[in-house]
């Protein structure tokens, strides 16, 4: 299948089957995440990637009891930076320099600029600005998992104080933004698997403008 085809063939799995996902799966899938496009390439967020079956009995209670928290293979939490701070902004600066291996007077301007402005910001506006660059990684996990025919169920049904709480996010300045189970769908238990997917038109959902 090509992409659009896996893309059509995705749909958010109700039950899954317990099923482990192959590794190399996984690997590419996360890989897929980190290469996302961020705001100023800061990536502030992290990704929490839970295959212990305990952890995920205790989410379960706080995601609305849905199934696919516990019967996935792995559960991925996408959690964001709660503030942006000068720290975190002069490591993300410090790293593109170290790896490129020098120094551009542009981008020394930009870093200033930013520093000017984001560690000022509220903490809720800074908050929702990095949840925002965590779902465009969130989505690039999403679309690599149906490239590699694995189920991912995009998930915000959650009490997300609870599971910042259970996984320890606030003490490492995170937050929890959206969920992911991925594993494989169990077709005998989901009422989704078997209907027709549903999208409004293209000429409903896009305007050219010539």
């Amino acid at each position: 299948m090509d992409l659009l085809e896996r893309l059509n063939w995705r749909y958010a799995a109700k039950a899954m089957n317990g099923e482990k996902v192959p590794q190399e799966k996984i690997d590419r899938i996360l890989e897929a995440a980190r290469l996302a496009a961020t705001s100023s390439g800061l990536q502030p967020f992290e990704i929490f990637v839970i295959t212990n079956q305990e952890v995920k009995e205790k989410i379960r209670p706080v995601a609305w009891n849905q199934s696919t928290v516990t019967d996935c293979s792995h559960l991925l939490v996408f959690a964001a930076w709660d503030t942006y701070t000068e720290k975190r902004i002069n490591e993300a600066f410090d790293l593109v320099n170290e790896v490129r291996g020098f120094k551009n007077e542009g981008w020394e301007a930009y870093r200033q600029k930013l520093l000017g402005m984001y560690p000022q910001q509220d903490k809720e506006v800074s908050f929702e600005h990095a949840s925002k660059q965590a779902y465009i990684a969130f989505t690039h996990a999403m679309i690599a998992a149906a490239f590699e025919e694995v189920d991912a169920t995009p998930m915000e049904g959650f009490d997300a104080k609870e599971v910042d709480e259970i996984l320890g996010l606030r003490e490492k300045g995170l937050r929890s933004s959206v969920l992911l189970p991925v594993g494989y769908r169990k077709q005998s238990e989901d009422w989704l698997v078997d209907l027709v997917k549903v999208r409004k038109s293209k000429e409903t959902l896009i305007t050219e403008i010539d």
